[in-house]
């Protein structure tokens, strides 16, 4: 109930700290900022004013002041909760207690995994325990349940609420509901048991998920080593290799970082029974049905007809997409031409770039980081009237110098927050995109003012020399788009509550506004206002953008039905249980939803670490492409520049977070109500090539 809600690319929410300064003079423009290496500042008289000017955290001691101080809080609101009179106040409380700890939790959880000294990122580790602990006894109070089920069996109390405060009072009894708040004290305390032996299983199954396999290196040919890292006489394989042009690197990837580990099948299995039982013991039919009560999709039912509507529409294409595959196997190894999983993401990038020629090296010039962000920066002031400001850190406000902070200013409510930008390689780092929420907004009765929302983004990207700045792939600069985009969500909410701020929402609702950012980021009128060469000052050819979105049709509803494939996969994992075991319930599904076939001896499912975070979810992605298509089609195609569409895109989608029934968002902003016909639609249409493209490709 008040535990810190998680994306897994967009990860996180909210920070504690000093109130945010209404009152900026250190602002400066966004691209100038991202176009050269970072300056140090030795200032040795300027104070340490802690992590994201939290003062206790100028140290890792700190985190267990930052803690205790949460935790006294925390028992002064939960009294209040329990003993204030029915009404909105109840809600408010719940929503202070909320925050107070979401704000140490999840800075903390940011700092354990992204912080470059070990000191911060196991203190911040084990105040993610305390805090989690105190949670779970959160969950499971009779008394705090019992104050929140007053209010709300109690019609004339809720007649009289307003909206936002109703679902978020909903939400959160619906929360001590799925906890097992309901069930006797025997079996309560088997639900917290089950909650607690889900974390160690889930951090185990992570863990285990990205670590490498080894092998002894006399098993590879020796003009293979090079390929992968040595560990005495053994080589380790971290990942597919899937880009690499050889196919026996391919395959010898596949073949041993799949290899089946025993004993994280064995967690696995195990994490997916106790999910089961739990649900059935708080009331659900499986995992599925507990997971998706309140997203759009709603049940396993809707999930399971939408995947299987769309494989039946792709059906054609599917089958076209693989035989050019193995055609082009064929011609690039007539001696070994049958294609197999470890061949598709490979062959279809040299489809692509054999069709309409999109080498990243042609386009990275045009795309140095500082132009992105000025492009973004422009964007969002044409959408929404709102602009990104560098600001200058204060001291110890941020975990490494090559962050920058952002403010983010709207032209008539002033500031609405702030962005740390993360963007480039370090040591230790993690290699993945993510949005954290750090803080989020909230109206704040006690102060009478907006607590202002904090994330984070953090990218992998080189960083700038001295002979040229940071130059993006197109990859990587639809990423940033897609990163930037769950950020602009959670600065343009403005819920009354924290609960459910931001990308606090349904999960498949969560990655709509990040995928139509991708739209931006691949519209020539968008990109024709930023991408220059970064030497010449040319604007990248139209030609050139247009070959680069054509593209992406080459292959794509094999792709797609690659995501059904997990899609489904995760569904069958987290329905009533098989009697057969993960990697039969794989082999038939790959069978089935997606045509290549299964390697013997491997467990791609061990991988597969989107089961942690999109439990029952991973079809989210689909879903939200398709509403995010949608919109885009309807109301951006024509204009994406377009103010008025802009205002409404806010007021419809992003100003609500989770405030607001996600279907209804969706209805509000496409004037209908879609089905699940329609968003299939949505997707194929997708792939339906450009035929004005194909001449203009042929002519040049």
């Amino acid at each position: 109930m008040f535990a810190f809600k998680k994306l897994p690319n967009c990860v996180r929410h909210r920070s504690m700290w000093a109130h945010v300064r209404n009152t900026v003079t250190t602002w400066a423009p966004v691209g100038a900022a991202f176009s050269a290496k970072t300056q140090t500042r030795l200032n040795f008289q300027e104070k340490n004013g802690g992590l994201f000017g939290v003062p206790e955290l100028s140290c890792p001691a700190g985190f267990q002041v930052a803690t205790q101080t949460a935790l006294k809080n925390t028992e002064r609101l939960l009294e209040n909760a329990c003993s204030c009179a029915p009404g909105v106040k109840t809600v408010e409380y719940f929503d202070q207690l909320s925050d107070g700890l979401c704000k140490v939790a999840d800075l903390a959880d940011f700092v354990k995994v992204a912080h470059p000294d070990a000191a911060f990122r196991e203190a911040a580790e084990k105040t993610c325990i305390e805090i989690g602990t105190v949670v779970e006894r959160l969950n499971t109070n009779v008394e705090l349940c019992k104050s929140l089920k007053r209010m709300l069996d109690n019609p004339d109390i809720v007649a009289q609420m307003d909206p936002d405060s109703r679902r978020v009072a909903e939400l959160f009894m619906f929360d001590f509901e799925i906890s097992g708040i309901h069930l006797n004290d025997k079996l309560r305390k088997e639900a917290v048991s089950l909650h607690v032996k889900l974390l160690d299983l889930s951090n185990e199954f992570l863990v285990g998920a990205h670590l490498p396999n080894r092998i002894a290196r006399s098993v590879i040919p020796e003009h293979l080593h090079l390929h992968f890292a040595s560990e005495g006489s053994f080589v380790q394989v971290a990942g597919l290799h899937a880009d690499a042009p050889d196919d026996l690197v391919r395959e010898l990837a596949y073949r041993i970082f799949l290899y089946p580990n025993a004993d994280l099948m064995e967690c696995l299995e195990e994490l997916l029974k106790c999910r089961y039982k739990l649900a059935k013991l708080v009331g659900y039919e499986t995992y599925g049905h507990r997971a998706l009560k309140g997203t759009m999709a709603k049940t396993p039912e809707t999930v399971m007809s939408f995947l299987q509507l769309l494989t039946d529409k792709l059906s054609e294409r599917t089958t076209k997409d693989f035989e050019m595959m193995g055609n082009m196997k064929k011609k690039l190894n007539p001696r070994n031409s049958e294609l197999m999983p470890w061949d598709h993401p490979y062959l279809s990038g040299v489809l692509r770039a054999e069709r309409y020629n999109i080498e990243p090296s042609l386009y990275s010039p045009y795309l140095s980081l500082g132009a992105c962000m000025e492009g973004l920066n422009n964007l969002f002031s044409q959408l929404y009237g709102v602009s990104l400001m560098s600001e200058q850190p204060a001291a110890g406000e941020v975990w490494s110098e090559d962050v920058r902070k952002l403010a983010v200013v709207h032209e008539t409510e002033g500031l609405l927050g702030y962005i740390y930008c993360d963007f480039f390689h370090r040591q230790d780092k993690p290699h993945q995109d993510c949005h954290f929420t750090i803080r989020g907004g909230r109206w704040c009765q006690e102060t009478g003012q907006y607590q202002l929302p904090v994330v984070v983004l953090m990218l992998s990207l080189p960083h700038p020399t001295k002979r040229a700045p940071t130059l993006l792939t197109p990859g990587m600069m639809e990423n940033l788009f897609h990163e930037m985009g769950h950020a602009m969500h959670s600065m343009l909410g403005r819920t009354h509550y924290q609960h459910v701020t931001g990308t606090r929402c349904s999960t498949d609702f969560a990655e709509v506004p990040s995928i139509l950012m991708e739209y931006f980021a691949t519209d020539s009128r968008v990109i024709g206002q930023f991408a220059r060469h970064y030497e010449t000052g040319q604007p990248l050819p139209e030609s050139m953008v247009a070959r680069l979105c054509e593209s992406k049709k080459v292959c794509g509803a094999a792709d797609t039905q690659l995501q059904i494939f997990y899609a489904v996969l995760d569904q069958i994992y987290h329905s009533t249980p098989q009697n057969c075991s993960t990697t039969d319930i794989l082999k038939e599904m790959q069978e089935k939803f997606y045509g290549l076939p299964y390697t013997p001896n491997t467990a791609w499912q061990l991988r597969f670490s989107h089961l942690i975070g999109y439990g029952a979810k991973y079809y989210s992605y689909l879903m939200s492409r398709a509403v995010a298509s949608m919109v885009w089609k309807q109301c951006f195609i024509q204009d994406p520049l377009n103010r008025d569409m802009g205002e409404r895109y806010r007021r419809e989608m992003l100003a609500h977070g989770g405030a607001k029934e996600p279907m209804l968002m969706v209805e509000g902003m496409l004037q209908k109500q879609p089905t699940i016909e329609d968003f299939v639609d949505a997707l194929v249409s997708e792939l339906q090539p450009n035929f004005e493209t194909y001449i203009m490709d042929s002519e040049t």
